[in-house]
């Protein structure tokens, strides 16, 4: 079974900087959370693209920043496709205030968190997902580049 991650961009010109160490992070916290990684898939792309697999594929009307879909089919493995929206995520550092690497890392680790089996719906929930978001982004392997 092959172990990977790829980044890919559809729509968009957008190449995500130092995708080792990300890859490197995101497995890092994958084996934190005593998980195996299968295959992840990340595509960067517009507001409007990710819009419409929302609402093709969960009848979501809404922007949003990040979109997980899970294809795991043995317990403990993770492997799915993670939608990132680019517009989204500079969006909302500016909105909150943030760096965008950071932001943009936040987003990525949220989709692995859902891959994981945290969710974020209702507050308790929520809570504890923004919990581990922090937890994975203050880990020393994070990636600390500079955007452009």
């Amino acid at each position: 079974m092959s172990t990977s991650i790829h980044f890919f961009s559809e729509g968009i010109k957008f190449k995500l900087p130092q995708s080792r160490k990300t890859s490197t992070w995101i497995k890092g916290v994958i084996s934190n959370e005593n998980k195996i990684l299968s295959r992840l898939n990340y595509v960067f792309c517009s507001d409007e693209y990710l819009r419409s697999i929302n609402i093709q594929y969960l009848n979501h009307t809404t922007y949003t920043d990040v979109v997980t879909f899970d294809h795991s089919e043995i317990d403990d493995f993770i492997e799915g496709d993670i939608f990132i929206s680019i517009d989204r995520v500079y969006e909302n550092a500016l909105k909150f205030n943030r760096p965008f690497q950071e932001e943009l890392h936040r987003v990525i680790i949220h989709g692995v968190l859902h891959l994981i089996g945290y969710s974020d719906k209702g507050e308790r929930n929520k809570a504890l997902m923004r919990k581990k978001e922090e937890a994975c982004l203050s880990l020393p392997t994070v990636p600390r580049e500079t955007f452009v």
